[in-house]
């Protein structure tokens, strides 16, 4: 399942441009699942744009805007062929580099901005999120705030992470939002209820992160304990340890079962589910899968060729409400915290 065929493509927004309809999420290059090789890193991303992959997904907290600065030359060696995705909110207290504090208001975005512009070292954000909700500060004033950002030239597009369908109707009211970032897979299935269909209602792309379960859907891990490095951030999530671990590893069945019909790997049907998600749903849907390696991104895009039947959906659809632990220790920075 691993040709060299390009992948199809998809609206950002209403009216907004097309991208591979399979994009990459970059944070794993530089923070979070443990040490990367930056060589083979650099090789991953070439590949991928190769393959069709034009939707680059950062964010300015990930290694504390290393991984921005590690993108930047990929993005200025093909600045017409990407669009370049970031995010702000999480901010880093000067004397506590550990912690990350949420912020949504204007002074903090505009510095924010810079900064990521600067680490990029491009002239404009083509989608800029707000990354996590800082319930604090109203939601209007926030996008009133990165709004200004377009109008002055410093932002195409405008994208939320994590936020209820209440919250992306207040914002799109004030500024049309043209994505939505939020955990969707084969295990978290909660933006469906309320978020998906406000995004089709107002022609708002999905953007799913971890549409592999962090991993945890490709089999490659079944105890974050056991089975990762200790500066891997996966050993404090709740779904992938003890109990949790060992009951959520047992509800990989399905996927064999699917996965050996049509000779794919465990990770490409998790795809492929998340992929059909656009035709279930009616709204355009580019999943963000996580990778450092050529031969990884060659597979997760051949999953946008696997067509699930109605049988092998009906296999898959149980699996969520069957899953063990949250997907955060703490879920009030999530939609589903808040809905």
């Amino acid at each position: 399942m691993t040709n060299g065929r390009t992948i199809g493509t998809a609206a950002l927004g209403d009216g907004g441009p097309e991208v591979g309809v399979q994009g990459l999420g970059c944070m794993g290059m530089s923070f979070a699942y443990g040490p990367a090789d930056a060589d083979a890193s650099r090789a991953t991303l070439e590949r991928a744009l190769e393959l069709g992959v034009t939707l680059f997904d950062t964010a300015d907290a990930y290694g504390a805007g290393d991984n921005e600065r590690f993108l930047a030359p990929f993005f200025g060696a093909h600045r017409d062929e990407v669009v370049v995705a970031t995010k702000f909110a999480l901010a880093i207290p000067p004397d506590d580099p550990a912690r990350r504090v949420i912020r949504n208001d204007a002074p903090y975005i505009r510095q924010a901005v810079e900064a990521s512009l600067k680490r990029l070292d491009v002239d404009v954000i083509d989608l800029y999120y707000m990354h996590r909700r800082d319930v604090n500060v109203p939601i209007e004033e926030t996008v009133g705030v990165m709004a200004e950002l377009v109008r002055e030239g410093k932002v195409k597009q405008l994208g939320l992470s994590e936020v209820t369908a209440g919250e992306l109707r207040a914002a799109h009211g004030v500024h049309p939002i043209a994505a939505v970032q939020s955990e969707w897979s084969l295990f978290s299935r909660d933006i469906e209820a309320k978020v998906v269909p406000a995004a089709r209602e107002l022609g708002v792309t999905l953007v799913p992160y971890s549409p592999l379960g962090r991993g945890f859907l490709t089999g490659s891990f079944a105890d974050a304990d056991r089975d990762l490095t200790a500066d891997d951030f996966r050993r404090r999530m709740p779904r992938f340890t003890g109990g949790n671990a060992a009951a959520n590893a047992a509800l990989l069945e399905p996927l064999r079962t699917v996965a050996v019909a049509h000779e794919a790997s465990l990770g490409q049907i998790a795809l492929a589910w998340v992929h059909q998600r656009a035709e279930v749903h009616g709204l355009p849907v580019v999943p963000i899968p996580g990778t450092r390696r050529p031969a990884r991104v060659e597979e997760n895009t051949a999953a946008t060729r696997i067509t699930l039947a109605e049988e092998e959906l009906a296999l898959l659809d149980p699996v969520a409400e069957k899953v063990a632990g949250p997907r955060y220790a703490d879920m009030t920075f999530t939609s589903a915290g808040r809905e």
